[in-house]
């Protein structure tokens, strides 16, 4: 029996592929950027994160082309706000990951009932970008006191 894929489905995975690209180039870039006397294990926490987005969009699009799909060369828009303090890409970070489960929790709403598959790894993201805002909330915890 073959996975039902709807046009919305298809659409969502790009969206998830594009969004997850974006992430590649965000954590690649705050990595780069981070100064000061706690640097190194900042440093790795962002390699690590771009190192998890690029796995996460490559899940996207094997997911979508074994739909029918074909991805997109395009990454989702990053904007920059050339604010590199610590708290200032934890933030920044924060809002893509809260970004990004919004768009699993959509595919989320899309699949559910019609793919057990894609149910249950749209529903396996959404946890995953939970963990991530929980980590970020408390690495902010005392930038932010």
């Amino acid at each position: 029996m073959e996975i039902e894929s709807s046009k919305e489905t298809q659409r969502l995975l790009q969206e998830i592929l594009g969004l997850e690209l974006a992430g590649v180039i965000r954590f690649t870039h705050y990595a780069l950027m981070v100064r000061g006397p706690n640097r190194i294990p900042i440093v790795a926490f962002f390699q690590g994160q771009a190192v998890e987005s690029l796995a996460h969009a490559q899940r996207a699009g094997e997911i979508l082309t074994g739909l029918g799909g074909h991805p997109s060369m395009g990454v989702a828009p990053t904007e920059e706000s050339h604010q590199h303090s610590v708290q200032a890409i934890l933030d920044e970070s924060y809002v893509h990951e809260k970004r990004a489960i919004e768009t699993y929790r959509r595919l989320l709403t899309v699949t559910e009932g019609k793919s057990v598959f894609l149910e249950e790894y749209a529903r396996s993201m959404v946890a995953t970008e939970e963990e991530h805002v929980m980590e970020l909330r408390k690495m902010l915890r005392d930038l932010e006191a």
